[in-house]
């Protein structure tokens, strides 16, 4: 099975190409550049470097969320209008884990997350055969941590967003807190495009992004209209 797969679910722009279960080629950057203006030239470029053509695709893979609206509205459209035109399936799969496939071959427990701004986080909580431990879910990252903090058990925290909460993540859980190198701190598309091999396809009509939060916009528009 030969896979393109997108993520712009954040900072992190990532293309990659899965041909036959095997990583033939792989993008990654983490700058704050404009997605919609940096995508598609990147997919172009990694189909080109890996001899692929359009017509070759089984299927495309995408991240949908959570994370910037912005950022998940690019892939999701992205991946759903190629879809449609070389008319092969489209898999979601969560933006958190595929960070947190990161963290397989540690020991313990696995927390992906990302800053949703004014101390709340996107995480959830895997093991590492990659079950869901705790759902996913918008929260206050200091709750999030006193959940933890009670499991009593050694934590894998894997995030672009470190350097935002490591203190409060080493005050909470000590020693119990690991931290990887950071390298393993950004997610990787081929990580996504094996992800989307586990799962069934879904429908371009119903695949919709995951934001586990409204857009701040949606708030403000509901809360005068309950006024």
């Amino acid at each position: 099975m030969n896979i393109l797969a997108i993520d712009t679910s954040n900072y992190v722009l990532g293309v990659a190409v899965i041909k036959n279960r095997e990583v033939v080629g792989e993008w990654v950057t983490n700058v704050k550049k404009n997605h919609s203006v940096r995508l598609m030239p990147a997919i172009e470029q990694m189909m080109r470097e890996t001899d692929t053509s359009p017509d070759e695709l089984d299927q495309i893979a995408v991240a949908h969320g959570p994370g910037s609206f912005t950022g998940v509205r690019i892939g999701m459209a992205t991946a759903k209008s190629m879809a449609f035109a070389l008319n092969i399936p489209v898999v979601g799969v969560s933006s958190l884990e595929v960070l947190a496939r990161q963290g397989t071959f540690f020991k313990g427990l696995i927390c992906p997350f990302f800053d949703a701004r004014r101390g709340r986080v996107y995480t959830g909580l895997y093991d590492e055969e990659m079950n869901v431990v705790m759902e996913e879910e918008n929260i206050d990252m200091k709750t999030w941590l006193e959940r933890l903090r009670d499991m009593k058990q050694s934590v894998l925290f894997i995030s672009q967003d470190e350097s935002a909460f490591r203190e409060m993540i080493e005050q909470e859980l000590g020693e119990r807190a690991v931290f990887p190198g950071a390298a393993h701190r950004y997610a990787r598309p081929s990580y996504l495009a094996l992800s989307a091999m586990k799962k069934p396809a879904s429908s371009l009509h119903t695949l919709m992004p995951n934001y586990l939060r409204l857009p701040e916009a949606e708030q403000k528009w509901l809360s005068q209209k309950e006024k």
